[in-house]
């Protein structure tokens, strides 16, 4: 049986935050602080491809550029993106053999790296225009994340067109910041601020710019990459639930009220499609600690308090009596077995 497709809270990459910790501490803000104010955890900066609410990485750029007095910081995150950041998306697009396919797959396949991100191209007259927006599951300000996305996609643009190239128009419907020293270089003279939409505008004649990295023996094997991403479809409930307990166990805070507050909807309801696919959330809990366990247990960087605070288990001798029911024997003996 499948499971039906919950309404649920849009999420992103943590490779939406890369740089995010540099980019904090060169401003004077203390990020591990700020990302636990938005219910993030900070060790998952080390799982790029772990999935986290797209909502809280909304917020997490809105009070960090308030705490630090930086109306630029989320600009100051987009000058450090790489193709890299894209996840596997990014060795697609990498090897198109142009500007136009490249942006084509980039918006066709948004939701591989952020799943609240809607960008639309229109060309007409002579003129492409690529616009974005957002659609977060709540309301929230949105001023960095059109910053990081436009600033992102801008240094995109130039990957393919080179240093020296530059829009007609870097367009935010947000008001100028104070200090616009920022944008003035990244963007040149083209930001423009208290626009209908945000969105970059240039000539049309770009988007048949070939791209001289394009390989396409390559390309054949990114476009297998991309087919078996695609396989994967839509994220089940499930899931998406275990993704979530893998990013809270560590905090803490992994219960099934938490869990449904980063999906976007109550505990009856994660209940009800779990049990669609017959499943429970006490049945992924367990199942997704065994997994981390082998892992952790494996590794002698962790000792067992260490592993026991990871697994979110009150003490060392829950979880040794936990592992124990789980394995058929210590952890201790586990390890020394393998």
């Amino acid at each position: 049986m499948t499971s039906r497709r919950v309404m649920m809270k849009p999420l992103a990459r943590y490779a939406s935050l890369n740089s995010y910790i540099d980019v904090s501490r060169s401003v004077g803000i203390e990020p591990i602080r700020l990302m636990r104010s938005v219910g993030l955890d900070p060790a998952g900066m080390a799982l790029q491809d772990r999935w986290i609410p797209a909502v809280s990485v909304a917020r997490l750029l809105e009070r960090s550029a308030a705490e630090s007095g930086h109306q630029d910081f989320a600009l100051q995150l987009a000058e450090r993106r790489r193709f890299a950041n894209l996840g596997p998306l990014g060795l697609v697009i990498r090897e198109e053999p142009d500007v136009r396919s490249a942006l084509t797959i980039l918006i066709r396949h948004e939701h591989m790296y952020n799943e609240a991100l809607r960008m639309n191209m229109v060309v007409r007259n002579g003129l492409a225009t690529i616009r974005v927006g957002f659609e977060l599951g709540e309301q929230t300000e949105t001023r960095q994340a059109a910053e990081l996305a436009l600033g992102t996609l801008h240094r995109l643009l130039r990957d393919f067109l080179g240093s020296l190239w530059q829009p007609i128009a870097v367009c935010f419907t947000h008001l100028a910041p104070s200090d616009t020293s920022t944008h003035r270089r990244v963007f040149g003279p083209t930001a423009k601020f208290e626009q209908e939409f945000n969105g970059i505008t240039f000539y049309a004649h770009d988007l048949d710019v070939p791209n001289k990295r394009s390989d396409p023996l390559m390309r054949n094997y990114a476009y297998q990459i991309l087919d078996s991403l695609d396989l994967q479809g839509e994220k089940t409930t499930s899931s998406r639930v275990r993704e979530l307990i893998e990013i809270l166990l560590p905090t803490g805070r992994c219960s099934v009220e938490q869990v449904a507050r980063s999906l976007g909807v109550d505990r009856r309801t994660v209940h009800r499609h779990l049990a669609d696919v017959g499943e429970t959330f006490s049945s992924i809990l367990d199942a997704t600690r065994a997994e981390l366990a082998e892992n952790l247990v494996g590794n002698r960087r962790y000792n067992m308090t260490e592993i026991a605070e990871l697994l979110s288990f009150s003490t060392p001798g829950n979880f040794s009596r936990w592992f124990r029911g789980r394995f058929g024997c210590s952890p201790g003996q586990w390890r020394n077995r393998r």
